[in-house]
């Protein structure tokens, strides 16, 4: 596929800031770490704490959780934006988290730093067009069947809208292999930083469901020349909410960065 500029004529044609420019910090690969959700609040302070050790200034945490089953844990809602809003002012980090409905809009501009769209709602249409028209950093990942060009059209969206400050996020694509969660298109990082502009940072947990080879593979991430990685910490996996199998514990969180 070769990137054709009058379909895409914002992304491709426009300049974009990196991480360190749109989020002021300085490392030129960032690390967006912290639990898949909001669980409560000394669960996000303790785990800010140990961003804070490691010197990482951003922290993702859910607290809007789209599930496959209506029965699986769905998130504390507005009592946990409450939470990350405390913790952000608290202790000085930039906090990530998924927005799920335009309705919760005014909450999250109030109470984040970036705002976030899942892999269901890459084609969410309305949602991302009025995520063009404010002025926060907004994280976008790919959609888990979803190809390259539908990726970035997503893009085009919110940029057309007005909003520049864009991150891409690739999260895997679902295939035939069950080995891990979903297949981590690695290659599409490559593709973006050939034919774009657009920072882009790789989500290696809900890419890989598990938690055995991500140094290896958050090396290759890096290598490749991924702007930045998305990983899920805990201060207790086995007693997680969500995700059990994929989150780093504290230990694990800090042999990772110190590999990288």
């Amino acid at each position: 596929m070769k990137l054709e500029k009058n379909k895409f004529p914002n992304i491709l044609n426009d300049q974009f800031l990196s991480i360190p420019e749109l989020l002021k910090v300085e490392d030129k690969f960032s690390i967006f770490a912290g639990p898949c959700a909001v669980e409560s609040y000394e669960q996000i302070e303790i785990t800010a704490k140990k961003l804070i050790q490691h010197n990482v200034k951003i922290l993702r945490a859910g607290a809007y959780k789209p599930r496959t089953s209506p029965y699986d844990f769905q998130g504390l809602g507005k009592e946990g934006l409450r939470i990350l809003d405390a913790i952000r002012k608290k202790y000085n980090l930039l906090v990530t988290s998924e927005i799920v409905d335009i309705r919760y809009m005014n909450l999250h501009m109030d109470h984040t730093d970036i705002i976030q769209i899942g892999a269901r709602n890459m084609q969410n249409f309305s949602l991302l067009k009025e995520l063009g028209g404010i002025d926060k950093p907004v994280i976008l990942k790919r959609g888990f069947a979803s190809t390259l060009e539908e990726f970035l059209f997503a893009a085009e969206y919110i940029v057309n809208s007005g909003n520049k400050n864009i991150i891409l996020c690739e999260r895997g694509i679902r295939t035939f292999e069950n080995s891990t969660r979903n297949t981590l298109d690695i290659s599409s990082v490559a593709f973006i930083k050939e034919y774009t502009e657009i920072p882009i940072i790789v989500d290696v947990s809900h890419s890989l469901g598990r938690k055995d080879i991500v140094n290896r593979v958050s090396k290759a991430i890096k290598a490749i020349g991924a702007d930045g990685l998305m990983i899920e910490v805990h201060p207790d996996p086995s007693a997680a909410l969500s995700d059990k199998r994929q989150q780093l514990n504290f230990l694990e969180f800090s042999n990772l960065i110190q590999e990288l």
